[in-house]
Formats: structure tokens, sequence, C-alpha cells
């Protein structure tokens, strides 16, 4: 059996172009695939590459297109973007006009520092850094 590799982490979001023009514009990651008008895109990282897909395209490829697809539940994923100054890319992220979760804070006990905002779709997302 051949060794499993990642590939990408792909979010499954309602407002697609909305978090498509989040991703691009807002966080600068850079277009792998895709544009904000498709129903699929991906975008370049270091380590893992970041896709989004319609929700309700995914909803029907697993027979569940009949389940409600915004029902109100905690968080089932965070995406965690490490970065090399959490306070510097929070300050640059505040002047786009993001709104924030939780601003920088020291967490002593994970080791990093953190700071939580959301995506146009509401999926959790973490700036995560040295201490």
């Amino acid at each position: 059996m051949r060794a499993i590799k990642r590939s990408h982490i792909r979010l499954l979001v309602n407002r697609f172009k909305d978090c498509f023009l989040f991703y691009r514009d807002i966080l600068d990651l850079p277009v792998r695939y895709g544009d904000e008008n498709s129903n699929y895109a991906e975008f370049k990282s270091d380590a893992i590459h970041i896709a989004l897909f319609k929700r309700i395209l995914m909803a029907k490829v697993v027979d569940k297109a009949d389940q409600l697809l915004d029902a109100d539940i905690q968080d089932r994923v965070a995406l965690v973007l490490r970065v090399d100054d959490v306070t510097a890319v929070y300050k640059k992220l505040m002047a786009k006009g993001v709104e924030f979760v939780t601003g920088p804070v020291a967490r002593k006990e994970w080791g990093c520092r953190t700071s939580h905002l959301r995506d146009p779709d509401g999926n959790l997302i973490e700036i995560n850094g040295d201490l």
C-alpha cells in the first residue's frame, strides 16, 4: 500500500464568491486554480493548499443534499495559518476591515501566540506564531 500524502484542505462554503475574494484579496493567498465565479478554487500555500468548494455541490456528491447545511452548531474545523508575527498580521488584516473573534494572545499553555477570525462563510481561522 502506498503512503498517504497530504494534498489540500477543502473548505465547503455557501458564500463561494465572498470566500474566494477573502482568501485572495484579504489573506493575499495566491490563486492556484479557479476564480470568484467558479464553483471550485485552490490557493497556494507553502505546506498545503487550501481549496474552496460550494457546499451544496459536495453535499450532492455524498448524497446529503437533503440535509440542513446551516445548522447552528459549534465549529467543526479551524484553519490554522502559521505566520512570523501574529500582531503584525492582525494589524494588517484589521486595516483591511477584518473583524476578529480574538485579538493576539500569548497562549503559554499552547506554546504559541494566536488570534482568531472568520471567513465570510463563518469558517474559523487561527493565525498562529511563536511566542
